[in-house]
């Protein structure tokens, strides 16, 4: 068997359509959307993903704003930013960059952001709303994996009914991703999957995972393994060179199987006898982007399988824009 692979590409391309047309409605009527990403103090990793969201915005028609504070800000200060974007009219969503400095509670500030401009689907009345059938927005990461569920699966048709009484197994239990994941999926009161969440604490994962006809892995353990490695040898200890192989082997999948990867994990490509990361040509560490899915050996398993990247990462970019203009819609 040889698994069709998922273009989270394609889909992506078909909602940034979608959300062009709708923001271009929206600015005919004068109500143009507009996104405020709150950056606090200076990370490279996060300026990147900021020149990424400034760029996605700009493409579908959304006007985007980056507010950029000190990083001595104190909570009070940050929470009196947010009242007063939630307050503004011309901020129609409101994004929190991530990380935060050590003085931040960063959960605090998120419940701070106003529900209705809450365009990651954060905020705890957001996620409640997952229980009662869903609200305007929802996380936009789940969204994606649940999207690529609904639309690219060739056996599945579009829409829920075509996952009904399905036996799936969502791998990770996290707020943002494996629990959100769970609750959209079960919407539907009739037409909904079987779902199991297994998570760190799970006895027999393979156990789970071979009889699952759709798999959903959101775990990050490479990526865990390789930061816990760094942190330790940063501080000296004496650390082996940690197994960074995929956390769901082929063995692990039920033939014929739709996998659905969202992890992505930076990781090096190899060590060295000192267990140091192999360089690259220009010195720095070699590095690789994958999920926690075999990829090569669960593609000749699985009938569908998302790859890492170019799966549910660019689905979860467009997800933020379709959200930031249903957002503006249910203001209005």
């Amino acid at each position: 068997m040889s698994a069709k692979i998922i273009d989270g590409n394609a889909v992506a391309d078909e909602i940034r359509k979608q959300v062009t047309a709708d923001a271009a409605g929206l600015a005919a009527s004068g109500r143009t959307p507009h996104l405020t990403a709150v950056q606090v103090g200076e990370n490279p990793a996060s300026k990147i993903y900021t020149n990424m969201q400034a760029k996605a915005c700009e493409s579908v028609g959304i006007e985007y704003e980056l507010l950029n504070l000190p990083a001595e800000i104190t909570q009070d200060g940050l929470l009196g930013k947010i009242a007063a974007l939630n307050a503004g009219a011309g901020t129609t969503g409101i994004i929190l960059q991530m990380p935060l400095p050590q003085q931040i509670d960063a959960r605090k500030v998120q419940v701070a952001i106003s529900p209705a401009k809450d365009v990651e689907g954060m905020h705890a009345e957001n996620m409640g709303r997952l229980f009662y059938g869903g609200g305007a927005v929802a996380p936009c990461t789940p969204m994606a994996a649940v999207e690529l569920l609904k639309r690219a699966c060739p056996e599945m048709p579009t829409g829920q009914a075509g996952l009904a009484g399905k036996e799936t197994v969502i791998v990770g239990h996290s707020e943002i991703v494996g629990k959100p994941i769970a609750m959209l999926l079960l919407q539907s009161l009739d037409a909904a999957p079987t779902v199991t969440v297994c998570h760190i604490a799970t006895v027999d994962l393979a156990a789970h995972t071979r009889r699952a006809e759709v798999l959903i892995v959101a775990a990050g353990v490479s990526q865990a393994r390789w930061g816990a490695y760094r942190r330790r040898k940063k501080a000296g200890e004496d650390v082996k060179v940690p197994d960074l192989a995929p956390l769901i082997s082929a063995e692990m999948i039920k033939p014929g199987a739709v996998v659905i990867d969202v992890a992505i994990n930076r990781i090096p490509k190899g060590f060295d006898e000192n267990g140091e990361p192999v360089k690259n040509e220009k010195g720095k560490n070699a590095m690789k982007t994958v999920g926690d899915v075999d990829f090569q050996a669960a593609s000749e398993i699985a009938a569908a399988i998302t790859p890492v990247p170019g799966g549910v990462g660019p689905v979860t970019v467009a997800m933020l824009l379709a959200n930031t203009v249903a957002c503006m819609k249910a203001q209005i």
